[in-house]
């Protein structure tokens, strides 16, 4: 079925080049299903660095001035050609992070209504007039694009991360330099090279692979580089917000969770049940916003435990090429090694492995989905996020109970609740401490909706006009006219 594909060559986008190792240094990226080679990545050396941000800075100088409507057509056509290209860029995403070809096809679509949305919003940006005190004088607040921004995201949305911050970015006037996982690429170099196509100019956009700590601090002393937006872990965002201060960069950082799930007792246990299951293990739990700490009211908590892990059991774990796999493997062996960990020490504390709990044994990096009941906050599990096919259950008593439990960590990213009463419904969505609450659904965010955390789960807001104008800068004009 796919033996005609090629897997595409990997290089650096800097100015409008396509750049080659040339001797700089390289790291293998691995196909997560199989442990072999997809392809060689060349590292950006400082020098390269260097070169991007300052392509980033004069290209600043002409995309700023470009119009809303000429930046809307470049992106329209971005959108245009990712769906055109959607087969080839679903398969990338598929070898290079294991998750199955029918989801991989999904989040094609959803980049490509990335770059829509910012080609729809960038000619909505308005300023706005303020009525004056006096005749004669004009109060004006103008929204500019705030300069070259740092990108980083990291390897489990290859296509729809990368695509967020670049159509933001590009979308309010900006440049920008992106570092996208060095574990996930091509996917990453498919948005560069439709962005090419569509007409952006060179050095609008470029992007940089490497070594992350180095290539980071270097982006972040540059003086040109007025923003910064991350998607990643709570440490490295925490490091990156440190050294944005040095130069007084505006940053965005979308970092961990640890989403807790309510289930009360009014739902209907089983449908409830089976569709956790589904969200739980989409992309082997490797999303963010995964729903992982299951609280199920006590008088229900036996039924939705056995048939979660029913339902858990009956997934097909495989070749996420294959259309019959529901659940591939995670995107590299740290994770395997990190899920084994949680799972033992989980059982050390009282723990029972309801489903799963083990490697696969095949080639890859497969790993069982796996459910845990009898879980308490003493295990590892309940507060660290674990970052694949591992979920949690257990009980609350009442309304309360729920909502302590679900705010216990110092995460709030995404949170999720189920329940027919609409009265429980509106204390929930202001009860959960959480920058997304969703109420009988799984669905988190959208293009044209804002998506952030709040506690040690980031700062600021991508997506919806929100995210858009993370982008921009409000200026404010005081003129008088002469007598």
């Amino acid at each position: 079925m796919m033996t005609e594909f090629a897997y595409p060559q990997l290089q650096l986008w800097i100015g409008g080049r396509w750049i080659d190792a040339e001797g700089r240094s390289t790291e293998p990226v691995i196909n997560p299903a199989t442990g072999g080679i997809l392809g060689q990545l060349p590292h950006a050396t400082l020098g390269d660095v260097d070169a991007a941000v300052a392509a980033a800075a004069d290209g600043f100088r002409t995309w700023r001035q470009t119009s809303a409507l000429d930046r809307s057509r470049v992106l329209r056509r971005t959108a245009d050609l990712l769906r055109a290209g959607a087969e080839n860029l679903a398969t990338v995403i598929t070898l290079e992070l294991g998750k199955p070809l029918a989801e991989a096809r999904r989040e094609v679509e959803t980049a490509a209504e990335m770059f829509e949305w910012a080609a729809e919003e960038c000619r909505r940006s308005y300023g706005r007039i303020i009525p004056a005190r006096s005749p004669g004088l004009r109060l004006m607040a103008l929204r500019e694009p705030v300069g070259p921004a740092a990108a980083f995201s990291g390897w489990n949305a290859p296509a729809i991360t990368p695509a967020r911050k670049l159509a933001g970015a590009l979308g309010a006037g900006c440049s920008i330099v992106i570092k996208p996982s060095e574990g996930t690429p091509a996917a990453a170099l498919f948005l560069a090279r439709a962005l090419e196509a569509a007409g952006l100019p060179p050095g609008v956009a470029n992007m940089l692979f490497g070594n992350p700590g180095p290539v980071a601090e270097r982006l972040m002393e540059a003086e040109a580089i007025r923003m910064v937006t991350f998607t990643g872990s709570v440490p490295v965002g925490k490091h990156l917000a440190a050294l944005a201060t040095r130069t007084m960069k505006r940053g965005v950082f979308e970092l961990g969770g640890h989403a807790p799930a309510l289930v009360f007792p009014d739902v209907d246990v089983e449908v409830v049940a089976r569709g956790a299951a589904a969200a739980k293990f989409r992309n082997a739990g490797q999303i963010c916003t995964s729903p992982t700490r299951f609280y199920v009211h006590d008088s229900i908590h036996d039924r939705f435990a056995s048939a979660f892990a029913a339902a858990a059991s009956e997934l097909r774990v495989g070749d996420p090429l294959d259309p019959a796999t529901r659940m591939g493997p995670v995107q590299n062996a740290r994770r395997l090694v990190a899920l084994e960990g949680l799972v033992r020490d989980a059982q050390e504390n009282g723990a029972t492995v309801a489903a799963g709990g083990a490697r696969v044994e095949r080639p890859g990096f497969f790993f069982q989905p796996t459910v845990l009941t009898g879980v308490t906050p003493a295990c590892r599990a309940a507060n660290e996020e674990p970052f694949g096919p591992l979920a949690l259950i257990a009980p609350f008593r009442d309304f309360d109970d729920a909502v302590a439990q679900a705010n216990r960590l110092p995460l709030g990213l995404a949170s999720y609740a189920f329940t027919r009463d609409l009265a429980t419904a509106d204390r929930l969505a202001t009860a959960i401490d959480c920058g997304n609450v969703v109420l009988n659904h799984w669905v988190v965010s959208f293009p044209e909706t804002p998506f952030g955390g709040v506690k040690d789960s980031g700062v600021g807001l991508e997506g919806g006009s929100e995210g858009f104008h993370a982008f921009e800068q409000v200026k404010f004009v005081s003129q008088k006219s002469f007598d």
